[in-house]
């Protein structure tokens, strides 16, 4: 908008926007080579105008340089926003506390808050956080701390909801109660686990509408083109995928059937998941963007641009 715009141009009504909100997960490139590929996959992503793309950190922020690196690129060389994630496992309070300021001197405005994967054998130290609601309780706390260098705005804090039983939880009553918690320390959205019916979605949201959360619960939604990936996912989350889906991919009779199969698998679920009321779409990308991308031509929605 140039300088010379009129009160009346300023004023006039934004076009009202229509499609869902999008975002994807990706993870940091190990070494410079997967760098060189993950920048590819940022730059096919960015053509889609995401709202925000995620960047995965593992316990301890053992790989905070890399995420870093990451971050950096998606705010200088991008239009993209990163979300950061964050897990408490492995790092005390005064270093979490450092790893947030960090962020925000960078310009990160969107965290993901997670307890993390707790490693086997793990005992907590005194001064570790052990779960997330106090993480979002953290971060709340050096936002309050830093706002002139938010201009009087505001951190947007994310945080994981399980449509299935969390694996360490005794009941999914439980899990529900961990999400009304989170919400109450200062969450502002929540993006979910994978599921494979649409109908878990619904019962989640269902179900936490009538616990009094009001902020969106986004579907995590996993391209379902790789069998061995689906197998390994069911292994980490308890989580398995339709039978009937696991054998059509594994009897394909070569790689673009298997997409295919996979690609309309996963629309179909994500239509359902939008039919159900979901806010938008989280696509855990695996830091691959051709069955991303192939997933939004298919769904075809106002808005999401898919370039050739």
């Amino acid at each position: 908008m140039s300088g010379n715009s009129t009160l009346a141009e300023l004023t006039r009504p934004a076009v009202q926007r229509r499609r869902p909100a999008l975002s994807y997960e990706l993870f940091p490139a190990r070494s410079d080579t997967s760098f060189d590929r993950l920048r590819e996959t940022i730059a096919q992503l960015e053509a889609t105008a995401p709202d925000y793309v995620s960047v995965t950190s593992r316990a301890g922020q053992q790989n905070f340089g890399r995420v870093l690196d990451v971050v950096d690129h998606l705010l200088a060389e991008t239009s993209l926003r990163p979300l950061v994630h964050l897990t408490s496992i492995g790092t005390t309070r005064e270093e979490l506390s450092l790893v947030v300021r960090a962020l925000l001197d960078r310009g990160v405005r969107g965290i993901l808050a997670l307890r993390g994967d707790q490693p086997e054998g793990h005992s907590l130290d005194d001064d570790e956080i052990p779960f997330a609601r106090p993480l979002v309780e953290l971060i709340r706390q050096v936002e309050r701390e830093r706002t002139a260098l938010l201009a009087a705005g505001r951190v947007s804090v994310g945080v994981a909801a399980y449509p299935h039983r969390h694996p360490e939880s005794a009941t999914a009553q439980h899990d529900l109660e961990v999400l009304v918690a989170k919400e109450r320390a200062g969450a502002d959205f929540a993006i979910t686990q994978v599921f494979f019916d649409p109908e878990v979605y619904a019962q989640l949201v269902r179900r936490a509408r009538s616990a009094g959360i009001q902020m969106p619960i986004i579907p995590g939604v996993m391209p379902a083109t790789d069998p061995a990936r689906l197998v390994r996912l069911a292994e980490l989350s308890g989580v398995p995928a339709p039978r009937d889906l696991l054998h059509a991919l594994e009897i394909a009779r070569d790689d673009s059937e298997r997409r295919r199969i996979g690609v309309r698998f996963t629309v179909d679920l994500v239509r359902r998941s939008l039919d159900a009321g979901a806010p938008g779409l989280h696509l855990f990308t695996f830091n691959r963007h051709a069955d991303a991308l192939d997933v939004l031509e298919a769904l075809d929605l106002g808005g999401w641009a898919v370039s050739a």
